[in-house]
């Protein structure tokens, strides 16, 4: 498990440093193509610090967290920020947003993008998804986006998430899941992991997680076609348009509330 996250780590301080960057494949496509394409509004992106969206998500879960003004809301493995600004802008200054992260170097990157912004009702904790820095009851609602895939332990995850939420509380995620079984060299590559692959899990042992964290009206509200990982960061290299539909993956954004 210890070899996993620092491969992960590894892989996302690379992409924060710049190290890794940009799309593959991504060809003479508009600026913010990916995330138009996954659901953000461009408009929005583009009020945005420069550097804070980096091309690794796999849908807009703030879209449809139904977040409102003074709410206290957690992001899981909030990278450059770009979900935890876009949920600010909807708490508005009267609430706030924790974003947890563990790679120090993405810390660092959405700090300063927090900065440039002017976001002081945001702060980043490091921390794991696992193990959130946070206190009991005391959030609103959870969201994340093709984060917890990457989760060696995601039944605790979700029991963190459950946790951390206040009665009532909400979860809204993004993430990848599977349809099928891997292929064996796929299952084995380091670099299928750290690129939302095979960290996945079947999208029926997902909801199951859920369901044994103990959240009630689980609800799946779409799942889709993740051909759209050939050509992220995190992606490129692991799936393409050849092997998408043998792999089994797919997009799945998924609610859920704690009783």
């Amino acid at each position: 498990m210890k070899e996993i996250k620092l491969n992960v780590q590894k892989t996302y301080s690379d992409i924060a440093t710049g190290k890794v960057g940009g799309c593959c494949g991504s060809g003479d496509k508009p600026k913010y193509a990916h995330e138009a394409s996954i659901g953000y509004d461009v408009a929005e992106l583009a009020g945005l610090p420069e550097g804070t969206v980096l091309g690794v998500g796999c849908g807009n879960p703030v879209a449809l967290a139904m977040l409102q003004p003074g709410e206290v809301v957690v992001d899981l493995g909030s990278g450059a920020g770009i979900d935890a600004f876009l949920a600010a802008n909807r708490v508005g200054p009267e609430g706030r947003v924790i974003g947890v992260d563990m790679t120090p170097e993405m810390l660092a990157r959405a700090r300063e993008n927090a900065v440039r912004g002017g976001y002081g009702n945001v702060e980043f904790r490091e921390g794991e998804i696992e193990n959130l820095p946070v206190d009991d009851g005391s959030v609103d609602c959870v969201i994340s986006n093709c984060v917890i895939n990457l989760s060696v332990d995601k039944a605790r995850t979700f029991s963190e998430s459950f946790r951390v939420l206040k009665p009532g509380g909400r979860l809204m995620v993004s993430d990848i899941v599977l349809t099928k079984e891997l292929p064996k060299a796929v299952v084995e590559s380091v670099e299928a992991y750290t690129g939302c692959v095979s960290g996945a899990v079947h999208a029926d042992d997902y909801l199951a997680a859920l369901h044994g964290a103990g959240f009630a009206d689980v609800k799946v509200i779409s799942s889709d076609d993740a051909s759209f990982l050939a050509e992220t960061t995190c992606g490129c290299g692991i799936v393409t348009k050849d092997n998408i539909s043998d792999l089994g993956l797919r997009s799945m954004k998924v609610f859920a509330v704690k009783p």
